[in-house]
Formats: C-alpha cells, structure tokens, sequence
C-alpha cells in the first residue's frame, strides 16, 4: 500500500482532488443560497398571502355585519322588498294592537327577515307588553319556547338599548333535536312616532339566528390545522366567534408575540373588535422543510456522484498513462521491443500510438546511424580520391595544352584552356550561387567552343543593364542550359545566328532574358512547353530548362523559375526570375579562379 505523501505526488491525485473540490464548493455555496433565499421568498410570500386573506376575511365579516345590521335595520326604514317609509308610524299601536310591523304582520315580517339572508335560521320577535312570542323557522324546525334565552339576550342589550346585539356562538339547544351553533343578532323596536324621552320607548325586540357555517368559507380559505386559532374579538377581547370551543378559551386573548406561531389581526370596524389568527409555524412552513429537505437530500446525492465520477475519471486516466510509464523504463533500460496496446482513438490512444511510432523510428534510428558511421567513413576514402583525379585532369590538360602551343596549334591550346576552365567549374563542389561575372566568363569559355566547332556561325551578344551589379550573386550554371538548348534547337537548325543575353531589373527582381533568333516554335509546342514547366512530375525532352526552372524554384521559392515565349520563324526568348541578394553568403563564396 502507498502513503498517503505518495499517492498527493500523483498529479491524478490532485487532478481528482482539484475536481471534486471545485465541484463541491460551488455545489454547496450555491444550494446554501439557494435554499436560503427560496426559503426566505416562500416565508415571505406565505405571510404576505396571510395577510391578504386574514384582511379579505375582516373585511367579508365586517360587511357581514353590517347586512345583518342592515337586516335589522327593517323595522324602521321598512324600505326592504319595496315597503315604504315607516319612521312616522305608530310602532306601539301597531304591534300592540295591530300585532304587525311596518303594516305588515309580524309572523309574515319575521319570514320575511329569515328568507332575506341564506344563513338566517330562525327569527324571533319579543312584544315588550306582554312578553307574547313570535317566531319562525327554515326547514319546518320545531322550536322549544321554555329553552329560549330571551331573558339572557335581553339582558345583554340592556347597556346599549339603540344598538345592535351580536350573541357570541352558542348551541341552537332551544331547537328540538338540533346540535347546529348559531351566533343570534338582536335589535330592540323602538317607537319614535312620539315625543322622545331619555330612556326609549321600546316596544318588541328582535331576534334571528345565524348559522356559524357563514365562518367556514373563510376557514375553508385559510385551511386552518388542528392548533391553529381564529377568534373573531369584540373590543374587550371576548370571542363572538371561535374555531375552538369558546367554554375552554381563556378570556382575554393574548395576541404577544409568540415564537412558535404566526400572529396575524385586522381590524373589524363595525364591531370595533378584531380578527386575531393564531397560526402554527411548524404547519406553515412544514412543506416548505419538506422541500429544504428533498434539496439537502439531493445535494448529498449529487456530492457522492461527483466523487465517485471525479474519482473513477481520475483512475480511468491514470491507468493508461501509468502503463505508459512501465513501457517507457523498459525502453530506458534499452529493449526497444516495446509495443503498448492501443486501445482507443481518443487523446491517450494517440498518445499511446505516438510512443509506438517513437519506439520504433529510435529503432530505426539507432540503425541508420550504424550504417551513417560507416558510410562517413567511406565517403573520407572517397574524398580523398575525389581530391586527386581532378588534378591530374587538369595537368594532364596543361600537358596536351603546353604541346599544342610548342607545336603552333595555338587554336587548340586555346580550346583546351577553354575545357579545362569549364571543367574547374563545374567540378567546384560546395557553391549554388556565384556573381553573374563568374557564371558569364563560363558561358564565354563554353561559347568559344562552340564558334571553334561551327566555324564562327553564331555569335554571343551580353546587354548588362546599368542598374545591375557583376557581383550580385546568380545560381551557378544556369545560363549554360538554356544557351545550350537555344543553339541546339533553334540556331542549329537555321545554321547561323545570335544568341542575346539580357540582364536587368525588373520589380524587385534579377530578369535573365536569353534571346535567339533561330526558327522558334508554334503555339501547340510553345504550350506544351509552358505545361511541362508547370508540372513537376511531367517527362520532357527538354531537360536543361525543365532542370534550371526546378533548381530556381526549389531554391528561390514560388514566384521565381523559368518562363518561355516563342513565334514560329522568329525566334525563342527565356525569361529566368531570381532573387536580388547584394551579396554572396559566407559559404557560397568562391576562393578564385
């Protein structure tokens, strides 16, 4: 087993390490943040959505009220269902001896308040007189005078005897086999038909009971759990309405500040009391650590996804490379044999190929460089030769040259200088390039040859132009060629004529134009000409200039080379483009002549 300082050397260790760290890290800030922030927006946007409902719930009550209180409200403006204005009647004749409200009777009143509302239950009417009462129900209900709390309520309007009493929520016992709650509103009938005295004159009183179902819209909306509270306050905190048992509630309510609950209240301004909501935190915001949950949960998983990828990447990477390794001390202890398997096309498979192709061009390699040694040494033994035979060329030359003067065959002596100049020439191993007067004093050597041979015949003409320096450097014998082959293929065949050469400038490059005027060539020729020049692999029988253009552009590059042009019975002129050099490089230069 590897220590652990072994193993943090790996650099696929710390690859792996540096993976899941910068996968990690960035995980978990970004999911802390996350859930924070979504966190921190759903409690926001959940008590914001509270509030809104506890608000909409206050202001639905609050206008409850005021219709039950509008309701009530009956037996003075009589203006409900088209009845007319009964402010000036004689409400105490009327319900004394008329037994009717409003003109109306009272048993036909009171269904007229029950059926006015889909809550109303039952409606009573009390005559103050004689306490006589009047009453009636929805679905046929049968009601238990004796259990009626009248003197309960009535006494619960005594404090505010113009006003309009609302009877917290309470049991309908006094209903025969009935367990419904009901909250009862009352109104005491007051005749202001008379003189008005301090203490009114009140002549019935009116009840109506109210289902308490009318709440369970709002707690339908609000969705309240087991320990969630609602209590609907009047202003001294007592409930008139609960979702709890009012027996059991605690009278005041504490609306403090609690740690564990959510406590929400709006104003209800016809009761001046209060809707006061007690909600659980834990039920509120229990989804929302469901969620906190699943997303922890899921962080984790993907944690140890991520170690085990970075982990498996990293020893899927390693095992190639390692194998690698093992070949590579095989190759340094000098068995060149190796071959590593290539498995795949990716970066290592090439890589593996690669150290294949390595192998075994180090083989090659080690092969040719026995063979190098000794053909090197071969080539010294040839060198040496080499060194020998050119000279004894040339005093053998000096030899027959020196007879021929001694004998006055002074045209032969010069014949012979001639050859043997040309031969120094070409035989100079080690140059490419020499200054257009060296490269023209051989043409001159090789042209006088030729005069010799075809009795004067043709004849040499050089135009320098004045902008161009004898010095600059040209490619070595490559005026000979094309001179050569305008003779051959075009003076000869005419029998006599001139060969030109221009030299000169021509934007930024050293122009060789060899003209003659022998008897050219036709356009399919001339064109086949150009179409070998222009392709390297083409056969030609017109080696020397095919030659010279290769040389030119194989040393000088593209854009320099050999271009020809020709009329038929006029003659063929050979451009050649080299480079301006100002002078010879140190290993070109010529020692002498």
């Amino acid at each position: 087993m590897k220590s652990w300082g072994q193993r943090w050397n790996s650099v696929f260790v710390k690859f792996s390490a540096a993976f899941i760290l910068v996968g990690l890290i960035p995980l978990f800030a970004l999911s802390y943040f996350s859930v924070q922030t979504f966190t921190g927006h759903v409690e926001r946007y959940t008590n914001d959505n509270l509030r809104q409902m506890v608000l909409y719930i206050s202001y639905n009550l609050n206008s409850a009220f005021n219709n039950y209180n509008e309701i009530s409200m009956l037996m003075y403006t009589g203006r409900y269902d088209g009845l007319q204005d009964s402010f000036s009647d004689n409400q105490t004749r009327n319900v004394n001896e008329l037994q009717q409200i409003n003109s109306v009777p009272i048993d036909a009143f009171l269904k007229m308040i029950m059926y006015s509302d889909r809550y109303i239950t039952s409606a009573y009417f009390v005559r103050t007189k004689d306490s006589k009462l009047y009453y009636q129900t929805k679905e046929n209900k049968v009601i238990i005078p004796e259990k009626l709390p009248i003197e309960e309520w009535l006494s619960t309007m005594k404090d505010d005897p113009t006003g309009l009493m609302i009877y917290p929520t309470h049991e309908d016992y006094y209903i025969f086999n009935s367990q419904d709650n009901v909250i009862t509103i009352g109104r005491n009938l007051i005749d202001t038909s008379g003189t008005l005295t301090r203490e009114p004159k009140i002549v019935g009183t009116l009840f109506f009971d109210v289902d308490a179902k009318i709440a369970d819209q709002f707690l339908r909306e609000l969705n309240l759990g087991e320990k969630d509270e609602l209590y609907v306050l009047d202003d001294k905190e007592r409930p008139y309405f609960s979702n709890k048992e009012l027996a059991a509630i605690q009278i005041p309510i504490s609306s403090e500040n609690d740690n564990r609950k959510l406590i929400l209240s709006e104003e209800i301004p016809f009761i001046k009391g209060q809707l006061l909501v007690k909600l659980e935190n834990e039920e509120i915001y229990k989804q929302l650590g469901t969620t906190s949950s699943a997303v922890y949960i899921a962080i984790g998983i993907c944690s140890l996804v991520l170690i085990f990828m970075g982990t498996w990447f990293s020893r899927r990477l390693a095992a190639p490379i390692r194998g690698l390794i093992r070949q590579m001390a095989k190759v340094e202890s000098g068995n060149l044999e190796i071959q590593v398997e290539v498995k795949s096309n990716d970066e290592m498979g090439r890589l593996a190929h690669g150290f294949n192709r390595m192998v075994d061009r180090l083989q090659a390699f080690i092969n040719e460089a026995y063979v190098a040694e000794i053909k090197h040494k071969q080539t010294e033994l040839n060198a040496l030769k080499s060194q020998i035979r050119p000279h004894y060329l040339y005093n053998t030359l000096e030899v027959i040259r020196m007879n021929a003067v001694h004998s006055d065959a002074d045209e032969v002596a010069d014949m012979i200088l001639s050859l043997s100049n040309q031969l120094k020439y070409v035989i100079d191993y080690g140059e490419d390039w020499v200054t257009i007067q060296r490269e023209l004093e051989h043409l001159n050597d090789y042209f006088y040859i030729i005069q010799v041979r075809f009795e004067n015949r043709f004849e040499l003409r050089c135009d320098i132009s004045e902008e161009v320096n004898m010095e600059w450097p040209i490619l070595k014998l490559s005026l000979q060629p094309i001179v050569e082959n305008a003779i051959q293929h075009g003076l000869r065949l005419k029998g006599k004529g001139i060969v030109k050469i221009s030299i000169e400038l021509w934007e930024n490059k050293l122009a060789v134009t060899v003209y003659d005027d022998g008897v050219g060539m036709d356009k399919a020729e001339l064109d086949r000409l150009n179409a070998m020049l222009g392709d390297a692999a083409a056969p030609s029988k017109n080696v020397g200039v095919k030659n010279v253009h290769e040389r030119i552009k194989s040393v000088c590059g593209e854009g320099y080379g050999v271009s020809v042009s020709s009329r038929k019975h006029v003659g063929t002129s050979v451009l050649m483009l080299f480079p301006v050099k100002e002078e010879l490089t140190h290993d070109t230069t010529h020692s002498g002549r």
